[in-house]
């Protein structure tokens, strides 16, 4: 399989939701099908049969991760992956009746995997073992999950392991956790993503099992987004315990992480690490041309600020010295201008600019880092220019030849820039860790603000250990606060390294929507005070509509007809709707106006408030 750089080098319209298709209560729990009793027995008989090969190769290597047997109706697309889909009938037969083994290995491992092969058919060979093998590493796990080739990864998900060292565990619970979510909100999953140790490849049988779901709200009219997310959070969480049963786990404990999409496109623009770490990091077992795209345009540096688009430009000039050397004119001369150029551009994107022209790029570097910032020395600027102005002279057939001697200083000079550019890399990336500092403590107190009220900073450490103690918050909540609050000074004492900063954001982030998360229910309950249904009848037929008081004004909700209520009915929408949602504020009750029931009944007739 052709390796990508990516690992290694580093529907039609929905129609609405029904109600009681997310109701957590009367919804019926999809099942997987279990395998049958036969086809169990004969897998103990072939895993009895393979424990002394499989205790051969794990004593010669290991370093293996895991070995498990290939589901038998899934072999086929294996063989062709890995001989091509011209293989004969013939040859194709004689294989599928092989037990197929699938082999992880340590990606740092991934050269020796001809010289492993070869040594372990010769031991098949040798006992007549009828086995097929293939040996991969975890990072042809997840190209394939990048090629959207997910029927293959489900399959080695659901291999039946005769070793494994928490890799295939991990990977099945997260399998059987996306089938039961995609049988019952297939029209509504737009991505099922795993992310943390399972992708980096250093999870065990005591690791949990990091996920995300992205749910598709863009076509939902009839419900609020804050309790549609509500209630498929519920069932989506019910089906964890579920899934871990299924999967036969103890300890692979699945994390999963909801997000409405139009919510998650609103960080992804507005550049929130945790989308852009989930972004990165992420490898999708289930998508619908959603996360891959983006996944795609953060590589791209299209999502800026880009940290991978930034190294990626950064480690262009590392071997720019190395190929200048052995190249001829026109590589050389291009290859040192883009050497200086990309860094330059990734450093200005860095700052937080779009990154410029190729040309404009000199002129922004004077302006920011010489002009503004005071932070890069003139002799660099220069270095930089003379460049910029060998390349057009070079484009304009200007230069025929270069000297030795003068090769040899661009030579020099380039690397004299690129080693001032890493040096100037981390001046801004400390100003920018400052400025995380800075923002997570004006986020966690804006939001406390919010729930609390204005007050001073002890004032409101000191009321939020009350919502503590009344079970609300965790005391690691308590801690991230106090935290954050520690950082700010020590930040500025130079007591932070960018480890600690890091560790600093992430947990700030974990309290930030844990805040928003507590709020946005508070307002639910207000919203819930404030909803009736009303029962009616409309050419002698039982009716239902509802009713919704929320902040002063009644939103009356007939079929796919939203009417707003003041002192009169008038046409209203679904997004009017929500504004008032997010101005409504938790109170002890809800007043309303008697003239509005008046209005309901010239709209729809005699009513009867059923709930």
């Amino acid at each position: 399989m052709k390796k990508n750089n990516d690992f290694r080098e580093q529907n039609p319209e929905n129609p609405e939701i029904p109600e009681m298709e997310i109701d957590r209560y009367s919804a019926k729990k999809p099942s997987l099908p279990e395998s049958s009793e036969k086809m169990q027995k004969n897998l103990e008989k072939i895993k009895k049969e393979l424990e002394k090969f499989k205790g051969f190769i794990i004593k010669k290597y290991p370093f293996i991760k895991a070995v498990g047997i290939l589901p038998p109706q899934s072999i086929k697309s294996f063989i062709e992956e890995e001989l091509g889909e011209d293989i004969s009938q013939e040859k194709l037969q004689k294989i599928q009746k092989k037990v197929h083994l699938y082999i992880l290995i340590p990606e740092d491992k991934f050269k020796e995997i001809p010289k492993i092969k070869k040594e372990i058919v010769s031991e098949i060979d040798r006992t007549k073992q009828n086995v097929w093998i293939y040996i991969k590493t975890p990072v042809d796990i997840w190209e394939a999950c990048l090629d959207s080739k997910f029927d293959i990864v489900s399959a080695i998900g659901m291999s039946f392991p005769l070793h494994d060292r928490g890799i295939l565990s991990a990977l099945r619970v997260a399998e059987i956790h996306k089938s039961l979510i995609l049988q019952k909100f297939d029209k509504y999953v737009v991505s099922y993503v795993i992310a943390g140790s399972l992708v980096r490849g250093d999870v065990t049988k005591e690791s949990d099992v990091d996920s995300f779901v992205i749910i598709n709200d863009t076509d939902v009219k009839r419900m609020p987004r804050l309790e549609l997310k509500e209630r498929l959070k519920g069932m989506i969480y019910q089906y964890i315990e579920e899934a871990t049963l299924l999967a036969g786990v103890k300890k692979n404990i699945l994390n999963v992480q909801i997000y409405l999409l139009t919510d998650f496109w609103e960080s992804v623009k507005d550049a929130h690490p945790v989308m852009f770490t989930f972004i990165r990091d992420g490898v999708p077992l289930y998508d619908k041309g959603t996360f891959l795209p983006w996944k795609a345009l953060l590589k791209m540096g299209r999502l800026k600020p880009s940290p991978e688009a930034i190294d990626m430009f950064m480690s262009m000039g590392d071997t720019t010295i190395k190929r200048a050397k052995a190249t001829l004119l026109d590589i050389l001369v291009h290859d040192i201008y883009w050497g200086v150029i990309t860094p330059s551009q990734a450093l200005l994107m860095l700052y937080g600019l779009p990154p410029p022209t190729p040309k404009q790029t000199p002129h922004e570097m004077k302006k920011i880092f010489f002009d503004k910032e005071k932070m890069l020395e003139k002799k660099y600027l220069g270095i930089l220019e003379k460049i910029v102005d060998i390349y057009k002279d070079f484009e304009h057939e200007k230069i025929k030849e270069i000297k030795g001697a003068e090769l040899d200083n661009l030579i020099h000079d380039t690397d004299d820039y690129l080693k001032r550019l890493k040096e100037l890399r981390k001046q801004i990336e400390k100003r920018s860790q400052e400025k995380t500092i800075e923002q997570n403590y004006k986020d966690l107190f804006n939001l406390l603000e919010a729930i609390l009220g204005k007050k001073s900073q002890a004032a409101s450490v000191s009321e939020f250990e009350k919502i503590v103690k009344k079970g609300k918050f965790t005391q690691q909540h308590l801690r991230i606060l106090r935290d954050v609050i520690k950082a700010k000074t020590e930040f500025k004492r130079g007591k932070l390294d960018a480890h600690k900063v890091d560790e600093i954001r992430k947990n700030a982030s974990i309290l930030i929507n844990d805040l928003i998360d507590y709020s946005q229910r508070s307002d639910l309950i207000a919203l819930e005070k404030g909803r009736m249904r009303l029962r009616y009848k409309k050419d002698g037929k039982d009716m239902t509509a509802e009713l919704l008081h929320c902040n002063g004004v009644s939103f009356l909700f007939i079929g796919s007809d939203v009417k707003k209520i003041t002192n009169k009915i008038e046409n209203s929408s679904m997004k009017e709707v929500s504004e008032y949602i997010e101005q409504q504020k938790a109170r002890k009750g809800v007043e309303v106006n008697p003239e509005i029931f008046e209005l309901v009944k010239k709209e729809i007739g005699d009513f009867e408030i059923v709930l």
